[in-house]
């Protein structure tokens, strides 16, 4: 007679399901490695959209579209309250105010467009996207939402068209916010002397090319994966004719004093927030708004520091503190 081995004693029923539950999840781990990874290398633009639609979300906006004149307009909507518009800059899309939305979208009725040509809005080969005609679109745009009277906010290019706008049409503006703005008799920097010369800064071929524009535009240049870099490298490049068209619009004396030769019409009250150490709009553009403003019932103004020419991005806090101040107290 042989002796048997003793079966060995079966795991409890709970222990065998969290194996179970616990060996799929590694299995959904390890997949979700595989197609992120490979999207990062073969489709980065996937995780980068992606990402705009989760941060999006989380700032409580929705994308939405209309025709208006001869640009479909691609915008963010989102929030309960007074109405505020948001107009992005050079080179930029709706997605730079997203950091501002979502401590924004609490106490207002946010509107953040991509302006025609650029972003997700179309753009029309040939077409004029200097400050003037844009204000324009800008009107069309508002008439066709029937927005009605709005704070209207502006950074950097969009900051003059924000300028203009409300002096061509101050029915439609409750308060003005320029933020580093474009448009107004500064001190000549770097970044003027070689727009003037004819040098468009924001121009690039490489990772070292991007790396430029951020030293320039960020007092602490913010971390962007590489692949990521190479779908905004090869954006630039695919619309390098437009850049350097409207680059040369904007480098006119009619568009660079855009808002300046306004500052009289403005009979709104106006906020003006800078960076200290900005390197494209030099602080001492503020001057130049606070001197001009001599129909505006209340001049505000504010200076941060520690930032270059994208408060919005490296102050969100501050400049989302500010904005709310100011909108509520008018």
């Amino acid at each position: 007679m042989t002796d048997s081995k003793p079966a060995a004693p079966q795991r409890p029923l709970w222990q065998r399901l969290l194996l179970r539950r616990l060996k799929f999840l590694a299995v959904v781990a390890a997949l979700l490695l595989v197609v992120l990874g490979g999207s990062y290398l073969f489709a980065p633009q996937w995780l980068m959209r992606a990402d705009a639609l989760r941060r999006a979300a989380a700032a409580q906006l929705e994308t939405h579209s209309v025709q208006a004149g001869d640009t479909h307009w691609v915008y963010y909507e989102g929030g309960q309250g007074p109405t505020l518009v948001l107009l992005h800059g050079y080179g930029a899309d709706r997605g730079v105010w997203l950091e501002q939305a979502k401590l924004l979208t609490p106490h207002f009725h946010l509107i953040i467009p991509d302006l025609p040509g650029w972003g997700d809005s179309s753009r029309v080969d040939g077409a004029s996207y200097n400050i003037d005609v844009q204000a324009e679109r800008l009107q069309t745009f508002a008439t066709t939402l029937n927005l009605g009277r709005f704070v209207l906010v502006g950074h950097s290019m969009g900051g003059a068209i924000a300028g203009v706008f409300a002096a061509e049409h101050p029915e439609h503006v409750g308060e003005l916010v320029l933020i580093d703005a474009f448009g107004l008799k500064m001190k000549e920097n770097g970044f003027a002397h070689d727009g003037l010369a004819g040098k468009n800064p924001f121009i690039y071929d490489d990772r070292a090319g991007f790396a430029r524009v951020l030293a320039l535009t960020f007092a602490k240049p913010p971390q962007i994966p590489g692949r990521f870099v190479d779908v905004l490298v090869k954006r630039n490049q695919r619309d390098r004719a437009f850049l350097d068209r409207t680059f040369e619009e904007l480098r006119q004396p009619s568009q660079y004093l855009a808002v300046q030769n306004r500052l009289g019409k403005l009979g709104m009250p106006v906020l003006g927030l800078w960076c200290h150490d900005d390197k494209v709009i030099d602080v001492s553009a503020l001057d130049s708004l606070r001197d001009g403003l001599t129909a505006s019932p209340a001049i505000s103004s504010s200076v941060l520091n520690g930032c270059n020419h994208m408060p919005i991005l490296e102050k969100p806090e501050d400049t989302a503190r500010i904005l709310t101040g100011f909108a509520l107290s008018h």
